[in-house]
């Protein structure tokens, strides 16, 4: 393996690069700091002058994960156009694209048990990613009338959890489907769409 560390002049994301591989190979409890640090090609000790310990790290690791995350969402949002309804459903299959490519990001997120509002940084790129999902929540749910209309935050929440429910259970779970991670994502949209009116009922 390549040497990294001080030989690329920044020990600081060699060690969260190497984290990410671990992370991705066995989890976000799976590695020590030590295997971090070797995998990184300096002693244990270099590590503490950047991290104050393995959850630190893992930190990071997902802070730049929503980072990530944000940019590809914001990205699909505003391909997505023209119609809102074309947009909420890029950033849904933006949520799978990135879980299969950054999966060490993925699991540094979301299955590590770092709890993002005792962090600032991470809360406040985790908020980032969530106001893109809102933004078109609230676009597309203007055409509701107002005595019906759910709050964009709680339509939002609705869409992130079906779209992580199917990266779990068929991107990255031992469950297998017959259909497409993406067709079973925009089906249920689709249905949760139609029960709020804003698409028409199947014949």
């Amino acid at each position: 393996m390549a040497r990294r560390g001080y030989h690329h002049g920044n020990l600081r994301q060699a060690l969260v690069e190497a984290a990410l591989e671990l992370i991705a190979e066995k989890g976000p409890q799976g590695f020590t700091l030590s295997e971090a640090a070797k995998r990184a090609d300096v002693t244990p000790a270099a590590v503490y002058r950047h991290f104050a310990g393995r959850d630190d790290l893992i930190m990071e690791a997902a802070r730049q994960g929503y980072d990530i995350f944000g940019a590809l969402m914001d990205y699909a949002y505003d391909e997505g156009r023209p119609s809102a309804l074309s947009a909420f459903e890029a950033v849904g299959r933006a949520y799978i694209a990135f879980a299969r490519k950054y999966p060490g990001h993925y699991m540094a997120m979301f299955e590590s048990g770092l709890s993002v509002q005792r962090h600032a940084d991470l809360a406040q790129a985790a908020a980032r990613c969530t106001a893109v999902l809102e933004r078109a929540a609230e676009r597309l749910s203007a055409h509701i009338p107002p005595e019906k209309r759910p709050p964009a935050a709680m339509f939002s929440a609705h869409v992130w959890a079906m779209s992580h429910g199917v990266v779990e259970l068929f991107t990255r779970g031992e469950t297998r489907s017959p259909f497409p991670a993406e067709d079973l994502l925009e089906a249920g949209i689709g249905i949760y769409l139609r029960g709020l009116g804003l698409l028409p009922q199947d014949a």
